[in-house]
């Protein structure tokens, strides 16, 4: 069986290690593609689940066990490490398409990822914003 891989966002790994609305969508795709994540999407992806815990919509025990299943998916992705590359093409999406720097690094990762060639290529993310602009440089985008 071929191996699939996909660029997942933190707004889409998040879901994964917690219950939220998207977790059901999001599980299924991760049966079907393996995870290529920026290098500090882990960071990320602890930083958003802690920030839920401050707005009361996880618990502290939900929390803890959200940050072991994290740890338990960073160990199988593969992540794309900051390298020159990804910061110069961070700065050109910022003045292309006025993303946030974390979301510019994320999708920089990704072209870095696909070789600048983002054709045919799944991104799969949760963020309005950031959809629109991997759409609008030639990523699938996932979920629909």
């Amino acid at each position: 069986m071929k191996i699939k891989f996909a660029f997942w966002d933190t707004s889409a790994i998040v879901p994964l290690c917690c219950f939220q609305p998207t977790s059901q969508t999001l599980r299924q795709l991760r049966r079907k593609y393996e995870v290529v994540a920026w290098w500090a999407s882990s960071i990320e992806a602890q930083s958003a689940l802690k920030r839920l815990v401050s707005q009361n919509v996880i618990s502290q025990t939900a929390y803890s066990q959200s940050v072991q299943r994290l740890e338990i998916q960073k160990d199988t992705w593969r992540e794309i490490l900051p390298t020159e590359k990804v910061r110069k093409l961070a700065k050109d999406l910022i003045e292309t398409n006025n993303l946030r720097t974390l979301d510019a690094l994320q999708l920089a990762s990704a072209l870095v990822w696909c070789f600048e060639k983002p054709k045919g290529k799944i991104f799969i993310c949760c963020d309005d914003k950031l959809s629109e602009v991997a759409k609008k440089i030639g990523f699938t985008v996932l979920p629909k």
